[in-house]
């Protein structure tokens, strides 16, 4: 059973930092891509970052580019989230997904974590 739990979440003012962790358990962590997207309220989930099997290649959604970095332990089954001057617009849920590293489309998701940025 594929398991990704989220940690890190939290309320930070606006211009602060926040790093999440997503520890996935049940996949072949070192085969699989990596992601994290964000659902705000009201608003449709969206895609923030991927990251390879092996770390080689990161996508960031324009809104995130320069603030947010996404990053992995493959020794420790665990993907990361860095961000960095985060902005009120920043605030949602943030969701860890994964998929082995051929496939098309995540089929793997966390329950998420609360990110909230206050202005």
């Amino acid at each position: 059973q594929v398991q990704l739990v989220e940690s890190g979440g939290g309320l930070v003012q606006a211009g602060g930092s926040l790093r999440l962790s997503c520890a996935a358990s049940g996949l072949t962590f070192s085969m699989s891509s990596m992601a994290w997207f964000r659902q705000a309220p009201g608003k449709e989930r969206e895609f923030v970052a991927h990251i390879t099997w092996n770390g080689g290649t990161t996508y960031y959604a324009d809104s995130v580019k320069g603030r947010f970095t996404i990053s992995r332990d493959n020794a420790k089954n665990t993907v990361y989230l860095q961000m960095n001057s985060l902005k009120p617009d920043d605030t949602a849920v943030y969701y860890c997904a994964g998929k082995h590293t051929l496939a098309t489309t995540y089929g793997y998701w966390g329950q998420g974590t609360q990110v909230t940025v206050s202005s």
